[in-house]
């Protein structure tokens, strides 16, 4: 399936993914949870592989040698230009002992925007622009006599 064949979803709109029930975006192919693929279209692979990174945080946290255990929990806040939280989630929780360290990544991606469709529109004919007067031959076609 290709871009022209399927029609255009709106930016931002979302679905499940049906291997790891994310929230993805729709024009997706390849859920960037799980890395299932969702349907073979090769204009959007092209896209999603196209897709830039425009924020990456990475950090480790130790757990200090010989303390009690550690527990943890990850948010994700998003605000918009306002300040104004858009969505907040818990991502996922644990717990460290002694020694032990994780490393966290965040990661934002951008997609290129999509190609727009070119409609099924029927190419115009070519057709003569007078007609011929009555009793008056039209001239033959090219080609034909």
């Amino acid at each position: 399936m290709n871009v022209a064949a399927r029609a255009l979803s709106p930016p931002g709109k979302t679905r499940t993914c049906p291997h790891c029930k994310a929230t993805i975006l729709e024009s997706l192919s390849i859920c960037p949870g799980c890395q299932h693929h969702l349907r073979f279209d090769n204009e959007a692979a092209r896209r999603q592989v196209a897709a830039t990174s425009a924020l990456r945080v990475e950090g480790i946290i130790s757990h200090p040698p010989l303390e009690e255990p550690w527990e943890y929990f990850v948010v994700l806040a998003i605000r918009n230009d306002r300040g104004e939280e858009v969505t907040r989630q818990v991502v996922s929780v644990g717990a460290l002992h002694s020694s032990e360290k994780r490393s966290f990544a965040l990661s934002v991606e951008v997609l290129p925007p999509d190609k727009p469709t070119t409609a099924n529109v029927p190419k115009p004919t070519a057709t003569s622009t007078a007609a011929p007067t009555s009793g008056a031959k039209s001239p033959p076609e090219p080609g034909r006599r």
